[in-house]
């Protein structure tokens, strides 16, 4: 017997992917759509943006919202980041909860089992890291069990285990979603777009990621890109961009000896950010010292950390 002509044969839906800082949300998210689109850097705090990964395949569409880990907030960026985590989480089809099994459960992963527990959507669990040992799967599931008693509430949840190294557990997670997803007519996106990520931001990430690879901990959350200019021309982009730090101490450290570090990071973002959008790629980078930029509303706005509500 076959189907009905009015009904969909494929499936779309929006997911949220939350979690505390650090806990693998961007390399997954990657590996599920399949191209480089969140930028993965070991340092906490590395997505910014509330960034959409779009899955386009015969079975659908699955739009993925990556959202800032939540933290503690101690500047008006942080306040911006997990209003975004939260307000992400809140208006989609399906909640991916993504936990760092490598590691016992912090706070922040009590808290978002808390939020689980009354969310009106589907919610999946992912253990992440499950290539790590010791992995902490019996940990999370008790502390699932015991949040539940002490709310006196009982709800369904998925769990998964998946692993940023082993694709297949990207793979059976798709498949997952697809199962979860509503039957559509129509997709959200064109089907050729993997992301609808504002070019200016797009490249003002890889920017940094390139940074936070070279400086690691030496001043990553007081570094921020903001893309002034793209000029085009037929198959070249000249691309201008500030680097902004908070004291002119780390003017020096952005630069490098002899310029070491703005050179580095123009010889690694340059080919990446040419493979990415087709075209070649010049970089001219700026160092700006702006006393706690993290908190000039107006500057993170411009970054586009900060919509216009």
């Amino acid at each position: 017997m076959s189907h009905s002509d009015s009904t969909p044969s494929k499936r779309c839906a929006v997911i949220g992917i939350v979690g505390r800082t650090n806990s693998g949300k961007s390399t997954l998210l990657n590996r599920m759509v399949g191209e480089k689109v969140s930028i993965v850097s070991p340092v906490v705090q590395t997505t910014r943006n509330t960034i959409r990964g779009i899955l386009t395949d015969d079975k659908g569409q699955l739009v993925f919202i990556d959202t800032p880990g939540l933290h503690k907030s101690e500047s008006t960026l942080g306040t911006l980041m997990n209003r975004m985590a939260r307000q992400a989480s809140a208006g989609v089809d399906i909640l991916l909860v993504v936990f760092d099994g490598g590691s016992r459960p912090h706070l922040e992963d009590d808290g978002w089992m808390r939020r689980a527990l009354h969310a009106e959507q589907p919610v999946v669990f992912v253990l992440n890291k499950s290539d790590m040992a010791p992995f902490y799967e019996a940990a999370f599931k008790d502390l699932w069990q015991i949040i539940q008693k002490e709310m006196q509430i009982q709800r369904d949840v998925t769990w998964v285990k998946a692993s940023a190294i082993h694709p297949a557990g990207a793979v059976e997670l798709v498949d997952l979603l697809y199962t979860l997803a509503q039957p559509s007519e129509t997709y959200l996106f064109a089907e050729d777009i993997v992301t609808d990520y504002p070019r200016k931001l797009a490249i003002a990430d890889v920017i940094r990621e390139k940074f936070l690879a070279r400086l690691h901990d030496e001043l990553p959350h007081e570094l921020g890109v903001k893309v002034e200019q793209i000029e085009e021309a037929r198959d070249t982009w000249a691309v201008s961009a500030t680097v902004y730090v908070n004291r002119a101490s780390q003017k020096g450290i952005v630069i490098g000896p002899k310029g070491r570090t703005l050179k580095y990071v123009k010889q690694c973002a340059e080919p990446e950010l040419s493979e990415i959008f087709g075209v070649k790629v010049g970089l001219e980078l700026w160092v700006k010292v702006e006393k706690e930029w993290m908190k000039n509303f107006w500057l993170l706005q411009q970054m586009g950390y900060a919509g216009t509500r």
